[in-house]
């Protein structure tokens, strides 16, 4: 008898916690709107991209795609990066009317994209440099190489035409959205939110 009152007292507390703790429940709270009396919750998540494959592709074609699309997602930011740096020190130049000292600007802000940039492109694989280069193209409306030769003299550019070349890069390359780059352009137009 004293065991069927222990066991029952037992089971009795145990089914009360569960009760009371489902009542302790809260939940989740969202925002909400009330459409035609219906409450709808507003809940916003990651961006995604998704991509679709035009045409029957072979499972080879449909990987080498899917490789270049999480590359150029990779690298635009930094070619986005670069128009805009390429800008402001375009305009931090034309305030420095001494040579020299333009020179001397030049130096301390590649010393600071190298502290920032330096392990992020160092860790890139050689297809997105390659991407990166075209890319900085499309953004700039100028070569890497061009670019350098404006900042930082022909005889930079050339060193660092050389060591490119070494590693099998040309930062001579041209963008070309119509030709051979028509993929990374259509995958940039999705970044971006235009219609392909």
């Amino acid at each position: 008898m004293m065991k069927r009152i222990v066991v029952l007292s037992l089971l009795s507390c145990l089914f009360l916690s569960v009760a009371f703790g489902q009542e302790e429940q809260q939940g989740y709270v969202f925002p909400a709107v009330i459409v035609d009396g219906d409450t709808i919750a507003c809940i916003t998540g990651h961006t995604h991209i998704v991509i679709g494959f035009r045409g029957k592709r072979s499972k080879k074609e449909m990987a080498r795609y899917s490789k270049l699309v999480r590359n150029v997602i990779k690298v635009y930011p930094y070619a986005r990066l670069s128009a805009e740096k390429l800008k402001e020190y375009d305009d931090m130049l034309a305030l420095i009317p001494n040579k020299s000292d333009q020179a001397k600007a030049m130096k301390s802000v590649e010393k600071q994209i190298r502290k920032e940039f330096s392990d992020d492109i160092e860790y890139m694989t050689f297809s997105q440099g390659v991407i990166l280069i075209k890319l900085i193209d499309r953004e700039t409306g100028k070569t890497s190489y061009r670019i350098v030769d404006e900042l930082r003299g022909k005889m930079r550019a050339f060193f660092y035409q050389t060591i490119a070349k070494l590693f099998k890069y040309d930062l001579k390359t041209k963008y070309d959205p119509k030709g051979a780059d028509k993929e990374i352009e259509k995958i940039v137009l999705m970044i971006e939110g235009e219609d392909t």
